[in-house]
């Protein structure tokens, strides 16, 4: 049986080429999305050889939302799974007095990727068949004085995906929010991460797939962050103000 192809929106980064891998693994095809997509030529042959599977590149910028429609139309096919993989951390002390850097993170990790997404659950609502999954963080869960920007817009993708679950339940169409917690990427270089709440990109490809096949609504990547985010979200509020975490 021929498996539906699966695209990558932020096919550059680390966690988005792991996740390609875990899928061509499978033999679903790969469609890899990012900006400058011809400097991913290698990239596309790699995982074209080691999982003898199709590999197609397209140019793709999650900010340029009114060519949203248009790069799905210009795509070889619609896919089974779309996995929006965009994001970007930015610098939250310099941001805080660099007002349009700011927007740019925000825009980045919410605005951009869930008008992608929208675009893509229209058209998988009306073929009634597909699978959503979308990349947010745990920084989201609770606004940190250490990285509120990225947090906070996080946070609006978090709750843009379970919205987008519940209209689309009983639709024929999956929604899958995923929270890695730290992962060791070329994002996070040079930040001091405790090795046992820290995945791999591989560990984060293996468990994107295990969440589709299983149909999962939320998943941490390491269990542990499910604990560790409960005990933040509770803190009381005249507390927490009071601590730098």
């Amino acid at each position: 049986m021929t498996k539906g192809a699966v695209l990558i929106l932020g096919g550059r980064s680390d966690m988005g080429l792991a996740i390609a891998h875990a899928f061509a693994a499978e033999g679903h095809p790969i469609q890899l999305a990012a900006r400058g997509s011809a400097g991913l030529e290698a990239d596309r042959a790699d995982l074209a050889l080691r999982h003898s599977v199709a590999v197609s590149l397209h140019d793709f910028d999650v900010l340029d939302t009114a060519g949203h429609e248009g790069f799905i139309d210009a795509l070889p096919a619609l896919p089974e799974v779309v996995v929006c993989a965009v994001g970007a951390m930015g610098d939250q002390a310099a941001d805080e007095h660099d007002i349009p850097a700011a927007v740019t993170v925000m825009r980045t990790n919410f605005e951009g990727p869930a008008a992608i997404l929208a675009a893509f659950a229209n058209r998988f609502e009306a073929r009634r068949s597909g699978t959503i999954v979308g990349i947010s963080s745990v920084a989201g869960e609770r606004g940190r004085a250490t990285n509120y920007i990225y947090g906070s817009a996080k946070a609006g993708f978090t709750a843009f995906l379970s919205g987008l679950r519940n209209r689309l339940a009983g639709k024929g169409v999956h929604v899958v929010t995923v929270l890695p917690g730290f992962v060791a990427t070329r994002m996070t270089a040079g930040m001091d991460l405790p090795a046992k709440l820290t995945a791999q990109p591989s560990e984060v490809g293996r468990a994107v797939l295990r969440a589709v096949k299983t149909r999962r609504n939320v998943i941490y990547v390491r269990p542990i962050w499910q604990v560790i985010m409960a005990v933040i979200r509770n803190i009381p509020e005249g507390v927490f103000k009071g601590m730098k975490i």
